[in-house]
């Protein structure tokens, strides 16, 4: 493979050459008219007008572990920063998938339909609002109010209960009779923003989630024996724990090496919480998208930290808690600290945001802030790239507040391309082919579709190819074509600029346009808006003596990055290839030269990993 960085200058050229074109992305008119409303800008970044909505959560919860029953209470500081005054205010239900009748397109055992989340009482800046004022439509509610003008504030409490699944575990539920991932488990106030005014799409099982940034207290109820994890900062460990155990979860937070907190013979003496009938747990954390706990009686726990900024020397506690039967699960606080270390210094090479990281052994494969709910895996590789990846969503979309419900490709793109990098870094015996097959084999089918389609409007594969393999593969094609330095700087730019706040996919493109000088919107169009078939083929060879010239020829209209490995009689191997800019012009063929080493040449193949490829039968040259 050619030197990307000798590469670059023949990018910026052709950067410029795309410029004076003026390539245009297309655009909906509501997302146009945050330009004229001054609340985004055409370079990328948040426009002098731009606002969002916050709220100061303080949560207080009773769970049951034996009949699974969640009663609590939140009160809710409501700060309208929008310029528009606010007539009803909508929440979020979402243990309401549960509930009979509601619409949802993932399966439920019968046996986990309940009543939804039942209202007990409302009231608005400690007026009471009989239930006249709401309205309960599957995982919505609207609540009218007294108008809330911009920049009013305004205090709501609520108190409600439900019963938490016991099987059909959708990111949240019972694992086993004494652990639980409890997710989702409060109303929320929907996001209001400048695009769509309230978040009304329901949640239905498949997309998954748009929270505002928030500040969380939260206190958790549950019987003595059991233990709990969650986002944020345990506030009271003195309270909860014998003080063997305070000492060792302060250590763990200091220390490179890996410190067994809990073990199998501390569960054994009955000792690692206060001897009550129930204890109660307090969490608080700050700008965060939303609050996880998960709570067991049975589950050891290892953790370790590391340094994430070498600046300030902060440091991230990575924590594992597990059912110790499950060995497998033994070792995956080391890949989850490789993963945060990683993340750290070398891809997307920006310090963990976050106190702690905690991979609680559950029934799913899913993200939350500070947390992950990973079901145990047998092979050591599989279990890997399910660390790697679910720990990656801690960027994005917790810490750049993404919009997952209309664009699943800005987060779990991102998660891919994460996988596909870390994983040879804990293992360098990984080569991870997630998603490559699905691209191949779907490209130009009824169901393919651009991944610029809005995620509820996704079926068949492409709501799973359009948001991970494919925007991940963007993503990479991307980043081989500016070269690690230039990537990461425009990489930065765009977390600079919106971590905290809500980016939609034009930010993120502009973003990465002003982050690197070039504007690369043939490739936003060609991979992202518009459909096709990625498609190369060795068309022609010719050579004088050890000069080589290898014309490839773009069948599909995808623009893939052009890769050779020539193989030799000897067993050896030699590369040569070039990015997605060889495509920048609209060319069907590009040209590639290299000078053969010593020995006979067996084969010419083009393609590596990650070339998406729909038809591979003409990537193969040998010589007569």
């Amino acid at each position: 493979m050619i030197n990307l960085k000798k590469l670059l200058p023949v990018v910026l050229l052709l950067g410029s050459t795309i410029t004076s074109a003026q390539v245009i992305l297309p655009i909906s008119t509501t997302l146009q008219k945050t330009y004229t409303k001054g609340t985004r800008t055409q370079g990328g970044a948040p426009g002098k007008n731009y606002w969002q909505n916050t709220a100061d959560y303080s949560i207080k919860v009773n769970f049951d572990p034996k009949t699974r029953q969640l009663t609590g209470t939140v009160g809710i500081d409501y700060i309208n920063n929008s310029p528009d005054t606010l007539k009803t205010i909508e929440f979020k239900l979402y243990p309401n998938i549960y509930k009979k009748g509601a619409i949802r397109d993932m399966p439920i055992s019968p046996n986990d339909l309940t009543d939804g989340v039942q209202i007990k009482s409302m009231s608005m800046d400690n007026q009471p609002l009989d239930s006249t004022k709401h309205r309960i439509n599957g995982t919505n509610m609207s609540l009218k109010v007294t108008p809330i003008a911009p920049k009013q504030k305004v205090h709501l409490d609520i108190a409600y209960a439900y019963t938490l699944n016991k099987t059909s575990h959708i990111r949240t539920g019972q694992v086993d009779d004494g652990a639980f991932f409890i997710a989702y488990f409060f109303p929320r106030v929907a996001v209001y923003d400048d695009i769509d005014g309230w978040n009304e799409f329901p949640y239905i099982g498949s997309q998954e989630f748009y929270n505002d940034f928030c500040h969380f207290n939260a206190e958790i109820t549950v019987p003595g024996d059991y233990q709990v994890w969650a986002t944020g900062n345990l506030k009271n460990a003195d309270e909860v724990y014998n003080p063997k155990y305070v000492k060792l979860i302060t250590a763990a937070s200091q220390d490179d090496k890996v410190t067994d907190i809990v073990t199998e013979a501390d569960l054994a003496a009955g000792d690692v919480t206060k001897k009550n009938a129930t204890n109660t747990w307090k969490f608080e954390a700050d700008s965060v998208t939303d609050l996880a706990f998960a709570t067991s009686n049975h589950y050891i726990w290892k953790a370790s930290s590391l340094v994430v900024d070498p600046i300030t020397k902060r440091r991230t506690r990575v924590d594992a808690v597990f059912n110790p039967t499950h060995k497998d699960y033994f070792e995956v606080v080391n890949y989850a600290r490789k993963t945060v270390e990683t993340m750290s210094y070398k891809f997307p090479k920006w310090p963990y945001p976050y106190p702690h990281e905690t991979v609680f052994d559950g029934l799913d494969q899913m993200e939350y802030p500070m947390m992950v709910n990973d079901n145990p895996l047998e092979q050591s590789d599989d279990a890997i790239e399910l660390t790697d990846h679910e720990i990656f969503h801690t960027m994005f979309p917790f810490y750049m507040g993404i919009n997952e419900t209309k664009y699943g490709f800005m987060d779990e793109g991102w998660a891919t391309i994460g996988e596909w990098l870390i994983s040879p870094e804990i293992d360098p015996k990984i080569v991870d082919f997630y998603g490559m097959e699905a691209v191949n084999t779907s490209a130009g089918s009824e169901q393919d579709a651009p991944i610029m389609t809005l995620t509820p409007a996704q079926t068949g594969i492409a709501k799973f190819t359009d948001n991970y393999p494919k925007p991940g593969l963007g993503y990479l094609y991307v980043k081989e074509m500016l070269g690690d330095e230039l990537f990461t700087k425009a990489l930065h730019n765009y977390i600079n600029l919106w971590h905290g706040k809500h980016p939609m996919p034009y930010d993120f493109f502009n973003c990465m346009n002003t982050g690197a000088g070039i504007n690369i919107n043939w490739f936003w169009k060609n991979w992202f808006f518009d459909n096709g078939i990625p498609d190369l083929a060795i068309s022609k060879v010719a050579h004088v003596a050890s000069k080589y010239t290898v014309t490839i020829t773009s069948i599909g209209n995808k623009a893939v990055p052009v890769h050779l490995t020539i193989f030799y009689a000897d067993g050896s191997k030699q590369t040569a290839g070039t990015s997605i800019a060889a495509w920048a012009k609209g060319n069907k063929t590009t040209v590639l030269n290299f000078t053969a080493k010593k020995g006979k040449i067996t084969q010419i193949v083009l393609g590596t990993t990650y070339d998406a490829d729909s038809d591979k039968s003409n990537n193969v040259w040998k010589p007569l």
